[in-house]
């Protein structure tokens, strides 16, 4: 299974195995990562899952489809970077993935 790390905004590591064909969320979510509320269950609908995507994974993972930038819109501290990781679909070639959670999501 791919490992990804999740980062806290104060530094705190995660490191979780997470299953090909699920998402991010879902992996933060059933480790009860801090930080990754998900209140909507992953359907998109309200930003609670904000990640920053490290930039060397940025190819990998894609680009937001335009239902998740309009989300976005109502994230705090939105980036360049920035995700909803109920929207990153695990892949074995997300083998090694970093994100960091905004200060905002603690």
């Amino acid at each position: 299974m791919p490992k990804i790390t999740y980062i806290e905004h104060s530094g705190t590591e995660h490191v979780i195995e997470v299953p090909v064909g699920s998402t991010v969320m879902e992996g933060a979510t059933k480790h009860r990562v801090p930080g990754i509320d998900a209140d909507c269950g992953g359907a998109c609908a309200c930003a609670t899952c904000h990640v920053y995507v490290d930039e060397a994974w940025l190819a990998k993972t894609g680009t937001p489809g335009s239902m998740e930038e309009s989300m976005l819109d109502f994230a705090e501290g939105v980036e360049p970077n920035s995700r909803l990781s109920c929207q990153i679909q695990i892949t074995a070639e997300l083998d090694g993935l970093v994100v960091r959670l905004p200060s905002s999501q603690h």
